[in-house]
């Protein structure tokens, strides 16, 4: 296979690297949600070492999976005279054959795609995987085998925390994660594709930065153009993207789907007691295993409350396009030409934007860290809340920045189309939210006031008064 260039993913390519270079056999597991690019990642870093990859398929059964598996067998080892498997025994006893035949000290890559799929019901498939791996192909120093599957949550359960015979067996895992802004700027350059710094933000907060959706953006179009070919036209990559997707990862998606929704309605985030009010679910095993799938494909995340108890983590939804498609997209006609146009001037979209430039921020809070001159320090991201009471002040923090030398930043977030003028109002406001948290965290700590924004801060007697650093969204852009 044609290596071809990979955009960004730095350090997983460091990674992969230097497991080409190990002395031992290696058994990596690499997850992350759909689409976001793990299988291109592997077979184009790899594309020189591949000696033998196969996929799952989708609701296949086992013979189909059987039939497949011998399917590539032959196209990798075309000299072997194969029969077809009756069971994943014998389909690894003839995998190990071809094997047999490889000669060299080079690194060998064996590459498992989409594994949940793989392991149809009471197929033994992991079973024999396991024997496999423990009994061949960790005694073998040149070979690297790697797992892939979208279902973060399968491969956490069944694969890296197995009981049985995989157990504590995977030497290097990589959670793929979507694109940063910086990314995202750098595969649409290779595409000859140029936003601004602003329109990218736009875009990014609409779809996010998974190369999949990324891809279907044209070259010469505008991005509200964008975001209505791909989100509003019934042939859109991400008109029916929704359903799709949550089904394709989950078994039961409609209690993650609930969830989503349920965090989508309220963009400040909800405690679990209020999820699973809002989402009409009853509390117990299955929603604490959607909750946790949820957060490890990326989907959610949770934010520990600065001096409460862990009952009072805010969850917030994370997904730039769910957050999107729940509010713009669900239950609307396709648009006509231009009318989305229209719908991104009104005041809905721009109380929208500032939301999901909050979920932006909160992802990129390296880069916000190394704006900040802190990224040596150690720090713990939080939020913090209060509802006040007869004698005090409520307010609420959604990004406080904790840090291992006595400061504490307490981050306000804005998007705006120029630069941010803190009027009297505001000033205000800003003085009883760090009075608030203040009075009621009785902090020993120096705090400080962030402004994260897009274009800056106007300099103005509030600015000098109040504001004692910010972080304009061209940082976010920094590696």
């Amino acid at each position: 296979m044609e290596k071809k260039t990979i955009i960004g993913r730095v350090e997983e390519q460091k990674t992969l690297t230097r497991l080409l270079k190990n002395t031992q056999a290696d058994l990596l597991a690499i997850y992350g949600r759909r689409r976001v690019g793990k299988t291109f990642l592997i077979t184009h870093h790899y594309a020189q070492n591949l000696r033998f990859y196969c996929s799952g398929q989708l609701e296949g059964s086992l013979q189909v999976q059987l039939y497949n598996f011998k399917e590539q067998l032959e196209i990798h080892f075309p000299n072997e005279t194969l029969q077809l498997p009756r069971n994943w025994q014998e389909a690894f006893s003839l995998l190990r054959r071809c094997l047999d035949g490889l000669n060299g000290i080079d690194k060998k890559v064996l590459f498992f795609d989409e594994l949940p799929w793989l392991d149809t019901h009471r197929s033994g498939f992991l079973s024999a995987f396991g024997y496999f791996w423990n009994v061949y192909a960790s005694h073998r120093a040149d070979l690297l085998v790697v797992i892939c599957g979208s279902a973060a949550s399968w491969m956490i359960r069944k694969v890296v925390n197995n009981k049985g015979g995989l157990h504590n067996r995977i030497t290097q895992r990589i959670r793929l994660m979507p694109f940063s802004l910086r990314e995202t700027e750098a595969y649409l350059q290779a595409k000859s594709i140029h936003f601004n710094r602003y329109q990218l933000l736009q875009l990014y907060m609409t779809i996010g930065g998974i190369p999949h959706y990324l891809n279907a953006v044209q070259r010469g179009l505008s991005v509200p153009q964008v975001i209505e070919r791909s989100c509003f036209q019934k042939d859109g990559v991400l008109y029916h993207e929704f359903n799709n997707l949550y089904h394709a990862l989950f078994n039961n998606a409609a209690t993650h789907i609930a969830l989503i929704r349920a965090l989508a309605s309220r963009p400040m985030g909800l405690t679990r007691a209020q999820l699973l009010e809002i989402s009409g679910l009853d509390t117990g095993g299955g929603v604490t295993s959607a909750i946790n799938e949820l957060e490890e494909s990326g989907f959610i995340v949770r934010l520990h409350p600065f001096g409460k108890k862990l009952k009072d983590t805010l969850f917030r939804l994370a997904d730039e396009y769910s957050y999107f498609y729940l509010r713009f997209i669900e239950n609307k006609t396709p648009a006509e030409r231009g009318q989305w146009m229209a719908k991104s001037q009104t005041p809905a979209y721009r109380i929208w934007c500032g939301y999901a430039f909050e979920n932006c921020c909160i992802r990129h809070i390296s880069q916000i860290k190394l704006a900040l001159g802190i990224s040596g320090i150690v720090t713990t991201q939080s939020s913090w809340y209060t509802g006040g009471s007869s004698n005090g002040i409520g307010a609420q923090v959604d990004l406080l920045v904790d840090r291992a030398d006595q400061t504490i930043n307490l981050c306000e977030m804005k998007f705006s189309e120029q630069p941010f003028a803190i009027n009297k109002s505001y000033a205000a406001a800003l003085q009883q939210k760090v009075l608030a948290f203040k009075q009621y965290t009785q902090t020993r700590k120096n705090t400080q006031l962030t402004l994260i924004t897009t274009y800056g801060v106007s300099d103005n007697a509030y600015k000098q008064q109040l504001v004692d650093s910010e972080v304009t969204m061209d940082l976010f852009f920094v590696d």
